[in-house]
């Protein structure tokens, strides 16, 4: 190769060497694809994979250290939606690459996983992540074939105002085998969309709830006091249920393996006419810690 060429090139590495992921999932994708020597800064929210909490902290998810961030040397910084356009966009000023992720649905998680293989030169494990992701959805939904019926679910991912599920949530509840109370809302890209009144909630009369609020954990006793829900059939029939958020409102890995998994059950659990049984007695009932 021509020396001159040769001195050009080498200024920087054919792909990022160091990463630093605002946000859980992109974290926990590295680290599936067997590249977690890349990642040198995570969000403070993280907790997938838990050795990953060993890597300095470098952002909330609305907030970042820039100073923090800078001192890490990073090639390629990853974000999430324009919730964090504000952090990018400063970044960006201060001369460090920056790529925003923005997938909503099921299919543009598998897509993610895909582009974050491809730019750090991954793209043979990421393409075998997604095989692996999809193989999973697919046998929840040839199983979902079986159930006796499809119980209408209401997935709420906040309580305060009444928040029902982004969109992926909504697409996994119906993939899994249950009918969406709230589906229309889905389409909304944010969630002052899919605010409803708890009386609007009451009169679609969900068979089962299932709550996963963000960064909280969701009472019971707060669900079935809203008005107009005492009667209810989910709260009738006691089919409420818990889902930690960070295996479910994260868009990567957890919501396709763990997460599905755990609503599969919760939904199989209420088409039958079943209970699961909380983790703890007086808590909402649950699919497994």
């Amino acid at each position: 190769m021509n020396a001159r060429l040769s001195e050009l090139l080498s200024q920087a590495p054919p792909h990022p060497r160091r990463v630093v992921c605002l946000t859980e999932e992109t974290t926990e994708v590295l680290y599936r694809l067997g590249a977690e020597d890349l990642v040198v800064g995570v969000s403070g929210f993280t907790v997938r994979p838990p050795q990953a909490r060993k890597k300095p902290r470098v952002s909330s998810f609305l907030d970042a250290n820039f100073e923090r961030i800078l001192e890490l040397k990073p090639d390629l910084v990853l974000g999430f939606s324009d919730l964090q356009a504000d952090i990018g966009r400063e970044l960006a000023k201060r001369g460090v690459p920056v790529y925003l992720f923005n997938q909503r649905s099921i299919a543009e998680i598998l897509q993610a996983v895909r582009l974050t293989g491809a730019l750090v030169g991954r793209p043979e494990a990421a393409e075998a992540l997604a095989a692996e992701l999809t193989s999973n959805l697919e046998r929840h939904a040839d199983a979902a074939e079986s159930l006796p019926r499809r119980p209408r679910i209401f997935f709420e991912e906040w309580h305060e105002p009444l928040i029902s599920g982004i969109r992926w949530c909504s697409e996994l509840v119906e993939l899994v085998g249950g009918v969406d109370v709230c589906r229309e809302s889905r389409a909304s890209q944010g969630a002052q969309g899919r605010i409803f009144t708890p009386e609007e909630v009451a009169r679609r009369d969900p068979e089962g709830v299932i709550a996963s609020w963000c960064g909280r954990k969701a009472k019971r006793e707060k669900i079935a006091a809203r008005p107009g829900w005492a009667g209810v059939r989910a709260v009738v029939d006691d089919q409420l249920y818990e889902v930690k958020s960070s295996l479910i409102l994260q868009p990567g890995p957890a919501a396709l393996s763990d997460g599905v998994d755990r609503l599969a059950r919760i939904v199989a659990a209420v088409a039958r006419g079943e209970k699961l049984p909380p983790l703890r007695a007086g808590e909402l009932r649950s699919a497994g810690a």
